[in-house]
């Protein structure tokens, strides 16, 4: 973490619980970010938070030390085992990556925590909340799911956390959300904190109405991205978007990087020419199991995987050190998705480099890009050079079965066989 990067707060000068700053010490960190050092000192004053910070800027650390400093310093409320502090997420990699998160920081203060997901470990999940916890983390879905087995009560809630509020709302799970909400203690009976890379007029309606008057902190609000990714953008015919990614690999020779598509099919087609083309990359989307995603994320992390294909799945909260490029291959149809997509490079005060392929499929997203971040998107021309002379056309993905019965009618139409789960999670 580059000292540029740090505030002059230090985590001792803060009263923190002592095993707390034992922790964070043996992590390495003396000073906090930004939004750290602005939301600690409001939380351990007793205040909620509606924090807004820059992905990649600690966030996930504010809160987690807010939470376990009122979890360690107040006597528990409720019988031994339930919950005393509930976490919501909108993904699994989310998630998870709270749970690792908090596993390294609680060091050896005792706190018990559990986390649950869809798409696997059922059973191992229920029965980890069962043997008890103090810090319960997990997506909305599957957190009801076990709430109304009966598995936990939330009667006794102290803190409750609602990170990446504004794609909460763009995954549909706000009235899960209230559902939850409303079988916990009143507002002024518990600590609420909210954090997002975006709050949004809806985010600050839920926050007002769910939380006890909360102090709002933003960070750094007129820079839309991260200030040390180089953005560029290459425009790009649709039948030579291939050939060009593959040229650009082979002349940044990157270290770790993240290619970002718009569909799944799309990431899949991708994937299979760059294997083709002699690249080790694998695809992380909503249809690969939830063992297999966990697995290939560790393997980017770890270095083992140099080429992590992914959709939109990817894009929220998971820090993953050390990505040296993002390449939107697809522009994003949400401005807000590439903010988040390039802020999974230059994270923790790191530089890093975001390219964008512009072709005629997805040019129609460039201007409300250009106006969401405030500036035009530096424009450089792909060498011809780069172009690959060696290009091995990739073998043709087999069409996928349909599901049920024909449509009648034949038209388009989004839906899924059975109708309706409006979410993954």
């Amino acid at each position: 973490m580059q000292a540029d990067h740090l505030s002059d707060i230090r985590f001792d000068s803060l009263p923190l619980h002592p095993g707390l700053i034992d922790a964070i010490a043996k992590r390495g960190f003396d000073r906090c970010t930004p939004i750290q050092a602005q939301t600690l000192p409001l939380a351990l004053e007793g205040r909620d938070l509606a924090g807004q910070a820059q992905t990649g800027t600690g966030k996930t650390a504010a809160f987690l030390l807010a939470t376990m400093h009122r979890l360690l310093t107040n006597p528990r409320r409720g019988p031994d085992g339930q919950p005393r502090a509930f976490m919501l997420a909108p993904t699994r990699e989310l998630a998870v990556q709270i749970y690792e998160d908090a596993l390294q920081l609680c060091g050896d203060t005792g706190l018990r925590m559990a986390v649950c997901f869809g798409g696997t470990g059922y059973e191992s999940q229920r029965q980890a909340i069962q043997a008890g916890v103090d810090i319960l983390i997990g997506t909305p879905g599957r957190l009801i799911d076990y709430f109304k087995q009966d598995i936990y009560t939330l009667k006794h809630i102290e803190v409750v956390v609602l990170d990446e509020a504004d794609r909460m709302f763009d995954l549909g799970f706000i009235a899960d959300i209230r559902y939850l909400f409303r079988r916990m203690p009143p507002p002024n009976e518990r600590r609420n904190y909210l954090f997002s890379a975006t709050l949004s007029q809806r985010v600050l309606e839920l926050a007002y109405e769910h939380m006890n008057d909360p102090q709002k902190v933003t960070i750094e609000p007129d820079q839309v991205t991260a200030e040390r990714v180089r953005q560029s953008l290459i425009h790009v015919a649709n039948e030579d978007k291939l050939k060009v990614l593959v040229g650009l690999l082979r002349h940044h020779d990157p270290l770790r990087t993240l290619i970002f598509i718009n569909t799944k099919r799309g990431a899949e087609e991708v994937e299979n020419a760059l294997r083709a083309n002699k690249f080790e990359a694998h695809t992380i989307s909503g249809d690969v199991p939830q063992t297999k995603r966990l697995r290939l994320l560790e393997d980017f992390k770890d270095g083992t995987l140099p080429i992590l294909v992914a959709t939109d799945v990817a894009a929220r909260g998971l820090h993953i050190p050390a990505v040296s490029h993002v390449i939107n291959y697809d522009l994003p149809q949400d401005p807000e998705d590439y903010v988040h997509r390039i802020g999974r490079t230059a994270r923790a005060g790191e530089s890093g480099d975001a390219i964008s392929l512009c072709c005629e499929t997805w040019v129609y997203s460039l201007p409300d890009i250009e106006r969401y971040i405030g500036m035009r998107l530096p424009t450089e021309t792909f060498p011809s050079e780069w172009m690959p002379t060696d290009w091995v056309e990739p073998p043709r993905l087999p069409r996928r079965p349909r599901s049920g019965p024909p449509r009648r009618g034949g038209g388009g139409g989004g839906g899924r066989p059975g109708g309706g789960g409006r979410r993954r999670h």
